[in-house]
């Protein structure tokens, strides 16, 4: 595992969940906010392993928790499961494709917000739902879906930029005399 991309990662989801609850300039514009974590499972699904996908999923579903009207903890198990299925299915995604990232980011950030309001109905818990639901559910969908590419981008150029590429090392020394023929 690769302890600098789960720290970027983690890192990251501290962020944007810190700037969805601080700037609600978006949440005023169009009437619902845009949630940034699903786009972050589909980069976690994708690049790095199943533990960073679990720290992912536990720390951004209990930070997102904490500062929205949901229960604590009720994000982390559809979180987890997005990236899980991504996770499980990504030896048949073409990874380094920037509609495969949209394709993704459009189903993470529907799935994630589906699966938790199905689980706040089936605990008991009375969500407010509407034609305005539906509304927030198409925004927070392209917006997810339209940020995915831009979270490959950035952390592709953070790779790029934090992590030095190994070098190919060869047995063959370009000084090293062949002698051929008869000795």
């Amino acid at each position: 595992m690769n302890w600098l991309k789960t720290s970027l990662l983690l890192i990251a989801a501290f962020l944007a969940v810190f700037w969805e609850a601080a700037f609600g300039v978006v949440r005023h514009l169009l009437g619902a906010q845009i949630d940034l974590l699903p786009p972050l499972l589909v980069y976690a699904g994708l690049s790095t392993g199943w533990i960073s996908i679990c720290l992912l999923s536990f720390v951004g579903g209990l930070l997102f928790d904490s500062l929205s009207a949901n229960p604590l903890g009720v994000s982390v198990l559809p979180l987890l499961a997005v990236g899980s299925l991504i996770y499980l299915l990504r030896e048949f995604v073409l990874r380094d494709q920037t509609l495969t990232h949209l394709v993704l980011g459009l189903f993470a950030s529907a799935a994630a917000p589906v699966l938790t309001l199905i689980l706040l109905l089936t605990t008991g818990h009375g969500p407010m739902l509407g034609w305005g639901t539906l509304w927030q559910l198409t925004v927070m969908t392209l917006g997810g879906g339209l940020v995915a590419p831009l979270v490959f981008a950035l952390f592709d150029w953070l790779h790029g930029a934090l992590i030095h590429a190994r070098t190919a090392e060869t047995s063959f020394r370009p000084d090293r005399e062949i002698r051929r023929g008869r000795s």
